[in-house]
């Protein structure tokens, strides 16, 4: 019996900090298809999706969709089995929202791949305390539908930089949110940016980087303007 030909992968499965960014991004924006084949990944951010797509050195087109309320998005998909069976080896899955536990990433990779993670499902915010005289709140957080996969995730960024974390869950409990305040979301954003040449959404860089700078400011007591910083 003629078992056919083997599949043939068009990325290339080797680690890097490229590969473990885009990894991150599957895990937070990302869909495996039922198929056994395809992978798409969807976002907001054009930008987001061209770099993915350079990441794994793809040429796939970026085509336009929108959600159910009308929200404008982009999209790219592929398909190689090689690849969608490596992505099933490390703990990815179809319908992986409410599924995901860990993720097997390399510690060497791993920033790369939280990074790739906050630039999907992760937001900063900054804010002065009106209750305390120059008093910068800064924070960053991590959203998931998944608790296991939040666990797991809070497990390994204290194993690897010693930050707590803590959960913070909606009124209806439909996803969780893992948030680092204050000394632990510097300390995190540091971390997360070790070089100006790793890819990144720009929006939300520049969004910590204002906020550190107002920190610094504070911190030689000098204070900025009051503001709030979303991303």
């Amino acid at each position: 019996m003629n078992p056919g030909p083997k599949p043939k992968g068009q990325i290339q499965i080797k680690w890097s900090s490229e590969f473990s960014y885009a990894i991150g991004l599957i895990t937070a924006d990302g869909c495996l298809s039922k198929d056994g084949r395809h992978i798409s990944v969807t976002s907001v951010d054009k930008d987001q999706i061209e770099a993915f797509k350079k990441c794994l050195g793809l040429k796939t087109m970026t085509s336009i969709k929108f959600s159910g309320n009308g929200n404008l998005a982009y999209h790219t998909q592929f398909g190689d089995v090689l690849f969608y069976r490596f992505l099933l080896s490390i703990g990815l899955t179809p319908k992986k929202s409410l599924t995901l536990g860990e993720i097997k990433i390399p510690d060497k990779y791993f920033l790369d791949f939280f990074r790739g993670y906050f630039d999907g499902d992760g937001s900063s915010y900054s804010y002065y305390d009106l209750k305390y005289k120059n008093s910068f709140r800064f924070y960053l957080s991590f959203t998931s539908g998944s608790i296991n996969y939040l666990i797991w995730l809070r497990r390994k960024t204290f194993e690897l930089m010693n930050v707590k974390g803590y959960f913070s869950y909606n009124c209806n409990n439909s996803y969780v949110q893992l948030k680092y305040a204050k000394k632990e979301a510097v300390l995190i954003s540091k971390k997360m940016y070790y070089c100006s040449s790793l890819p990144f959404l720009g929006r939300k860089h520049d969004k910590i980087k204002q906020s550190l700078r107002i920190i610094e400011k504070c911190r030689s007591g000098e204070i900025g303007r009051r503001a709030t910083f979303r991303s």
